[in-house]
């Protein structure tokens, strides 16, 4: 094995061989180094994943050396991330039912296991503030996390802003493999604010740990350009996509691996840096269903978008949902991590993170994050949260208003929901669409379901007009868009398509909104696979058109005298 171990990211290469090799052998990478390799009952296991006591965060059929099954030797490539500890590399015979331990490596580990990595903005709850969160392996007893930041070239002092200090424990954790073979210590997650920012002003920042003795651990060097101020008139680009997921640069293996387009999106993404301002991840992050190491993984490959641009994050039914832990659903996606993770390794500006519904407002748009693994429906705090959102906003400044959820409360011609009559999840849009039209909401964006679909301008289940692509004047309806083709495996639709459905796309890709100033919005779908925009449509509207009366929209009036 060989590399440098002192960036967060590296390469290492394995040379392994015995004198009985089999296609069904296998290399284990193990984090920490020390594991325990007898099987273990996993119920919550997906078929085709290692039965062993001790969760490996990655592994590789060991033939995928070339002449492994000639020679009885090979060589595979790994890629490792600074999780906080060393590694280990095992080979084992047996496959990945009844593993036996041919022979372990010698332990490796990054130069300083505790850095402070993969930081992550975030809007805070006003638009002159910017959070920054990370990971370390430093408690708070041991250093003092914080951030120096400045205004890019202004030749001033830098300022020193100290962080907050989160970790959460297995017995925070609600059920298998979260709490059992797939628990991985979290290390401690920091998060800073840096406050008081000039609109459009670019900042540079620096997270850092202070030592006991004044020595400081310093992470990378980046900038972000600060927020614009609610209803400021200047360009504005917005990405949103849902259920991404992550996947394996080297092509190893990993629990709960069924998202290939994840590096596609992410790599698009990273490529385009330049040409949007800010990322709203709707739900469904790694997809770790309790294999803690895969939040690591998920931060580090979204840590070249997210370390630049504020990354908004909303919950999915991977994130959160566990039976009997007070979701509206009662399953098992999460993998027993029932929010834990996601809610302590991402901030937003929630008054309570454990309800994950919040607003951003964003020069001229607002929007209203909704969480869908919390019941939505009138008379419920949340159902109060989407009112008061939607409600409060200044349309004559922040003409855009956008709602986005996880699971489909709109409409989606998806094959399991049109199996039900429903084309939504169950209770989804009935108590939601009177608030969206009556708010005059302009975009609902869901996830969950892993394909794209726009709908023409919609009241229940009716179109409202017969323009498809450049809309202008009032809005009389709503246009709701599946946006889930983030990365994971792919959806079927129902071979019927209904009338409300203006295009569709089975396939990888993320959606991008261009404010060009107050009247005129640009929303365009690209696929991840080579960034192009495969469907688009226009607004073209006034104040007085949000202000015009449309169905069940209407403001009363009285005679004058």
């Amino acid at each position: 094995m060989h590399n440098r171990m002192d960036e967060d990211t590296v390469w290492v290469t394995v040379k392994y061989g015995w004198e009985n090799p089999s296609a069904d052998d296998w290399i284990a990478v193990f984090s920490p180094a020390d594991f325990i390799s007898g099987s273990c009952p996993n119920p919550s296991r997906y078929p085709g994943e290692p039965l062993l006591c001790t969760a490996p965060i990655k592994y590789q059929y060991a033939n995928y050396s070339a002449n492994y099954l000639h020679g009885g030797k090979g060589a595979i490539r790994f890629q490792l991330i600074n999780q906080r500890s060393d590694f280990s590399f095992a080979l084992l015979a047996g496959g990945l039912e009844n593993p036996t331990l041919v022979a372990v490596s010698k332990q490796v580990a990054f130069k300083n296991p505790k850095a402070p990595v993969f930081p992550r903005l975030a809007q805070g709850k006003t638009h002159d503030e910017m959070t920054v969160t990370w990971t370390s392996g430093y408690d708070i007893g041991e250093a003092y996390p914080f951030v120096e930041w400045g205004v890019v070239a202004s030749g001033g002092n830098p300022t020193r802003t100290p962080a907050g200090t989160l970790t959460f424990s297995r017995g925070s954790m609600c059920g298998e493999p979260a709490r059992t073979v797939g628990w991985r210590d979290p290390g401690f997650i920091h998060t800073a604010f840096m406050r008081g920012l000039w609109p459009n002003k670019e900042y540079f920042y620096k997270i850092g740990h202070e030592l006991s003795d004044g020595t400081v651990v310093w992470g990378k060097s980046y900038t972000f350009r600060a927020p614009p101020t609610p209803g400021q008139n200047s360009l504005q680009r917005i990405i949103v996509f849902g259920d991404m997921g992550k996947a394996e640069r080297d092509g190893s293996n990993e629990f709960a691996n069924y998202q290939p387009g994840s590096l596609n999106t992410t790599d698009k993404l990273v490529e385009d840096l330049d040409n949007y301002d800010i990322v709203f991840h709707i739900g469904d992050l790694p997809y770790a269903n309790g294999y803690l190491s895969q939040w690591d993984q998920f931060t580090a490959q979204v840590a070249p978008i997210s370390a630049k641009k504020p990354y908004m994050v909303a919950s999915g039914n991977h994130e959160r949902d566990w039976p009997n832990s007070g979701g509206f659903f009662d399953v098992k996606d999460s993998g027993g991590e029932c929010g834990v993770p996601a809610e302590t390794m991402y901030y937003y500006p929630a008054e309570n993170r454990a309800n994950f519904w919040y607003k951003v407002d964003y020069g001229m748009f607002r929007f209203c994050v909704a969480d869908s693994e919390h019941d939505w429906r009138e008379g419920t705090p949340q159902y109060k949260f989407i009112e008061e959102c939607l409600s409060t906003v200044d349309r004559k400044h922040q003409p855009w208003l956008i709602f986005a959820a996880h699971w489909v409360l709109g409409y989606s011609s998806n094959s399991w929901y049109a199996d039900q009559g429903s084309f939504e999840e169950p209770e989804g849009r009935e108590s939601l669409q009177k608030l969206w039209q009556r708010y005059r909401v302009d975009i609902a964006f869901f996830g969950h379901v892993h394909n794209y679909e726009r709908t023409c301008p919609l009241y229940q289940s009716q179109c409202v007009t017969n323009e498809r692509s450049n809309y202008s004047g009032t809005m009389n309806g709503i246009i709701f868009v599946v946006a889930g083709g983030g990365g994971s495996h792919l959806s079927s639709y129902t071979s019927a398509i209904p009338k409300w459905s203006v295009f569709r796309d089975k396939d990888y890709g993320f959606t991008k909104l261009t404010a060009f100033n107050h009247s005129s919005l640009l929303f365009e779908y690209k696929k991840s696979s080579d960034g192009k925009v495969y469907d688009s449509f226009t607004i073209h509207r006034d104040y007085r058109d949000v202000l015009g009366c449309v169905h069940d929209s209407c403001f009363p009036t009285t005679l004058a005298t």
